[in-house]
């Protein structure tokens, strides 16, 4: 760059020398004769000419150099082609998770790697019975259903606020004290689904043990048997009688649960090959890629494929809803 920059400045300062002083004159002072020098000024003439339309021309493509001087490179002093992206080099700060920005715009767009699991760690905030906000994020706790805010149960025959004690449970338990959650998946809506500790212990099971939540087998097994333990000992929600979380959903309530008793938990599984009876597709994800794939019963490697829910794997009771989170079928 620098020897290309002194060539030019010595072709400029020719041009200029020759512009200023007529070359006739410096001839004639060496001897030369008059029709010969004649003949030279024009020729010297045109050549002053196209030296200053090559300056002109240098000039326009130096505007649009990198400059070194020692320091970060300055981009583009002259206006850049636009038909061109120009390139951005610097210091670069974090906008988004998926975003960097170098000195002002932002430029560079990736998506975010899912094989790696991200993880949360702070001070919790209680949204309801299975919702957590840590780190401005909200998480939706993995493989559990709590009741709704606004659900109630019955014991006794006097209904109360179950969804309500079961976020306040929720609440003492954690204190506002950090938690550490993992992910485990994202939703339909690309929300983040985790297992969230607490000093070490699993908060998703705690809550399904104590009976603040249930064991929600339509996405894992991995609570089934804190569930059985919960309605053995007749703990939290079990006491007396409810209508399943995401039933409860549907618009099915207590009143008219009874005449409906195909949609009421009464009798839930209670062990993990119970469920598994009703939901046998199996999710897996690949150790070498990464990819979601579901296998049928009748695929080939079905009898093989390991169900890990600590790997994010997990069961699912139709294709529909299998491809719905994300997973594509086996080819074999």
């Amino acid at each position: 760059m620098k020897w290309a920059l002194l060539t030019v400045a010595m072709f400029v300062g020719t041009v200029a020398l020759f512009a200023a002083v007529p070359p006739s004159s410096i001839l004639r002072a060496v001897g030369f004769a008059a029709p010969t020098l004649d003949r030279f000024d024009d020729s010297a003439a045109r050549l002053v000419d196209q030296g200053r339309e090559y300056v002109d021309e240098a000039r326009r493509r130096i505007a649009g150099v990198v400059r070194i001087d020692g320091k970060a490179p300055r981009i583009f002093r002259g206006p850049p082609d636009q038909s061109v992206p120009a390139p951005r080099s610097g210091p670069a700060r974090i906008i988004e998770v998926d975003t960097l920005d170098f000195e002002g715009p932002r430029i560079v767009r990736a998506t975010p790697d899912r094989s790696v699991p991200a993880q949360w760690s702070g001070p919790a905030r209680v949204i309801d019975g299975d919702t957590l906000e840590v780190e401005g994020t909200r998480i939706r706790l993995h493989g559990i259903d709590a009741p709704e805010s606004a659900q109630t149960c019955r014991t006794g025959g006097r209904p109360w606020s179950c969804g309500l004690k079961a976020a306040r449970a929720l609440g003492e338990r954690i204190g506002g004290t950090p938690v550490t959650c993992d992910e485990r998946d994202r939703d339909r809506y690309d929300r983040v689904v985790a297992v969230c500790r607490h000093l070490g212990r699993d908060v998703n099971a705690w809550l399904v043990r104590e009976g603040w939540a249930l064991a929600y087998r339509r996405y894992s097994l991995e609570y089934v048997d804190d569930e059985a333990a919960a309605r053995s000992a007749r703990r939290g929600i079990w006491r007396g009688e409810f209508v399943r979380p995401w039933d409860w959903r549907q618009g099915i309530r207590l009143a008219t649960a009874d005449r409906q008793p195909a949609i009421r938990d009464r009798q839930p599984a209670t062990t993990a090959s119970d469920a598994r009876g009703r939901c046998d597709i199996k999710g897996n994800v690949s150790h070498n890629s990464g990819r979601r794939i579901y296998h049928m019963p009748a695929d080939r490697d079905y009898a093989r494929t390991q169900i890990d829910p600590s790997r994010g794997e997990r069961w699912f009771c139709s294709e529909s809803e299998a491809r719905a989170a994300g997973w594509r079928r086996a080819r074999r």
